[in-house]
């Protein structure tokens, strides 16, 4: 798993596979990592303030070593079996505090609230180890870490601290699995049916014309209007995909006939549009662009029917430049005579003018909005609108993350 979100927050995690950092604030912490490559917690290099707290890591390999390469603070972390423990170096210091190497008591620095101080040279208290060298971004193991999957049917407990709860979608349980190897590739048009895309990192954008085609385990790094297009498609399944919009994509996915399933989606003017026969589940859209004139979007339909909304991170918020964009969900009828069937539950959403964006020009039969929790970082309301005619708001089963209290 790689982390690209400042200030992200793992806990309670148990990840079968590395742990990339490369952004800044990043803090684990009640977490259990194991791996058998070369590195299992890599911060690299640029990146700070990394905190590690009660968290194990046990290394599977003669060659593993535990948290490389600096920059982070450590504070009651156990590592097992791992060649070198805590490596750092006076360029990128580490600050360590009641943890242990393979049972031996480490400590460096002083603990100054998650800073890290200089440190006179790397940790190794035993034989040298080899000098620091890259680490690819995706390993050569075989078998990818198993994904966690939500399957209840209620409003999930609040965050601890602010941030996604913790049963949701995030960088832990998103995007290309740990242990996958991706192979560079161009943009793809996927014609052939039943075509399969899988362990490629494409740096273009798909086109998809054909029937139940299955694009998996794969990163889509693309400047275009959509990264991934549907035009005659069918059925297309998309699932364990990181997609980059590079600041450039008006919509993420367009526009029916399609299921994401375990995506991560970042860095895009809109997320997906929501045309007819569309699914999205257990997947996480954040960091979305602002350009001049744009009423950035998470999710957005204009007219379609036959919609599945469900166990999503749906992140309508910079914290940045604390700025709320428009909507997590924006229901309207602008191109289309009518938005029909529409299910939107046991989402986590956040931000937006109003979290749930409901045009006065729709048209709604059957949609339901239900089971979903929502954080505090919305620039009017949590909706707009939810009497309008063909919607169903559950009052009693949407409520607020922090206190559990339901959305009046």
């Amino acid at each position: 798993m790689t982390v690209t979100r400042a200030g992200t927050v793992i806990d309670g995690e148990k990840i079968n596979g590395y742990l990339h950092i490369k952004a800044n604030n990043v803090t684990i912490r009640n977490t259990t990592l194991r791996y058998a490559g070369n590195h299992t917690l890599r911060v690299f290099s640029g990146f700070t303030g990394t905190v590690i707290e009660d968290t194990k890591i046990y290394c599977g390999a003669a060659k593993t070593n535990g948290v490389v390469f600096g920059n982070y603070t450590a504070r009651r972390v156990d590592l097992f079996g791992c060649k070198n423990g805590f490596m750092y170096s006076d360029s990128a210091p580490a600050v360590i505090v009641d943890s242990t190497w393979n049972g031996k008591p480490v400590s460096v620095g002083s603990d100054s609230g998650g800073r890290p101080a200089p440190a006179p040279s790397p940790t190794r208290s035993t034989a040298p180890s080899p000098s620091p060298s890259p680490t690819p971004s995706a390993t050569t193991s075989t078998a990818p870490a198993p994904k966690p999957t939500r399957t209840t049917t209620s409003a999930p407990p609040p965050p601890a601290g602010g941030g996604i709860p913790a049963s949701f979608p995030g960088p832990h349980n998103t995007g290309v699995p740990a242990g996958v190897t991706l192979k560079n590739s161009g943009g793809i048009t996927a014609s052939r049916d039943g075509q399969v895309i899988s362990g490629l990192n494409i740096n273009g954008c798909v086109t998809v014309t054909a029937k139940n085609v299955v694009i998996r385990n794969s990163r889509i790094s693309c400047g275009g209007t959509y990264s991934i297009r549907t035009n005659g498609a069918k059925n297309l399944v998309v699932e364990d995909v990181e997609i980059n919009g590079q600041g450039k994509n008006s919509a993420a996915v367009c526009c029916g006939d399609y299921t994401l399933r375990r995506v991560e989606i970042t860095n895009v003017i809109d997320g997906p549009r929501l045309g007819s026969n569309v699914r999205i589940e257990d997947s996480w859209i954040h960091h979305l662009t602002r350009v001049s004139g744009s009423h950035n979007d998470v999710l957005q339909t204009t007219g379609a029917s036959n919609i599945v909304v469900r166990g999503n991170t749906l992140e309508a918020y910079n914290p940045t430049t604390r700025d709320p964009f428009n909507a997590c969900l924006m229901i309207g009828s602008t191109t289309g005579p009518i938005v029909s069937n529409l299910t939107f539950e046991r989402n986590y959403c956040n931000g937006g003018n109003y979290s749930i964006g409901v045009r006065e020009d729709l048209n709604a039969a059957n949609i339901v909005i239900r089971n979903n929790v929502y954080g505090r970082d919305y620039r009017y309301g949590v909706i707009a609108r939810p009497q309008q005619s063909g919607i169903t708001w559950e009052s009693a089963t949407n409520v607020f993350a922090d206190n559990r209290k339901p959305v009046k």
